[in-house]
């Protein structure tokens, strides 16, 4: 695939990474031949570390198609940070828009341009207690549905074996493997042209999650639970507990 649009930050930053991650991560990466050559597409990615944006970057360089990552706005404004984010041409996201499309206005106009913009669309590290994908936010079914461009579906695991969630000390012995297996582009001609509901973009997103959480165990070699883990429900059940608990102290506490 042609090397297009990298520039010099982009070259800048894999001279600093690459090395390190050569060493401490040995590669088996699998699918780039779904990546596109040209135009623009999303790849909607499984985040499982503070380590996998670096390694995934590495697969998604090696393919010629580099990825523009969606980042809080705020870092672009700080130093040296942010006049590499610039430099590479990162997305900023508004998260104080009212409006969730404007939010995403940037990454729309980054894939009209023929970029490719990379989706975390579970919007944070997974919280699911065996590493699978858990529920995953609108954003990416926005723009997909905007744009109407390919959306590249990407597995990945064994960054969060150098690095687990939330870990502070990464496992250096024995050296880990990072797998990353890119699929072909996710099906969402059924919702084109309809009205973007709530419900339609929580439908796309569900079929956009179902086909990472399939790479995913395939590069496992396992099932994934079948309900993904959801943070809100998860919430929601802690403070009933919550409640509860304290109820049962306060029944105690007056019947004493």
């Amino acid at each position: 695939m042609p090397r297009r649009r990298i520039g010099f930050w982009y070259r800048f930053a894999a001279v600093i990474c690459k090395p390190p991650l050569v060493v401490l991560i040995k590669r088996d990466w699998r699918g780039m031949e779904h990546i596109p050559a040209e135009g623009g597409f999303i790849t909607v990615v499984n985040h499982n570390s503070h380590v996998d944006p670096f390694a995934y970057a590495h697969y998604q360089y090696n393919t010629g198609r580099v990825p523009r990552f969606l980042a809080k706005s705020g870092l672009f404004k700080k130093g040296i940070v942010g006049a590499a984010m610039r430099g590479t041409g990162q997305i900023p996201v508004y998260r104080e828009s009212t409006d969730a499309l404007s939010a995403f206005r940037a990454a729309i106009d980054a894939v009209e341009r023929g970029e490719c913009v990379a989706f975390y669309p579970e919007g944070t590290l997974t919280r699911d207690p065996g590493g699978w994908p858990m529920t995953g936010k609108t954003g990416a079914a926005r723009v997909a549905l905007q744009t109407k461009c390919p959306v590249i579906p990407v597995a990945q695991w064994g960054a969060n074996e150098l690095l687990p969630p939330y870990a502070k000390k990464p496992n250096l012995f024995p050296r880990k493997t990072h797998h990353v297996l890119a699929g072909p582009p996710v099906d969402l001609s059924r919702f084109y042209g309809k009205d973007m509901t709530p419900d339609l973009l929580k439908e796309a997103t569900e079929v956009i999650m179902a086909a990472i959480t399939r790479l995913l165990e395939e590069i496992r070699g396992e099932k994934a639970p079948e309900t993904p883990y959801d943070p809100r429900r998860e919430r929601i059940e802690q403070r009933r507990r919550t409640q509860r608990q304290n109820k049962s102290r306060q029944e105690e506490e007056q019947s004493k």
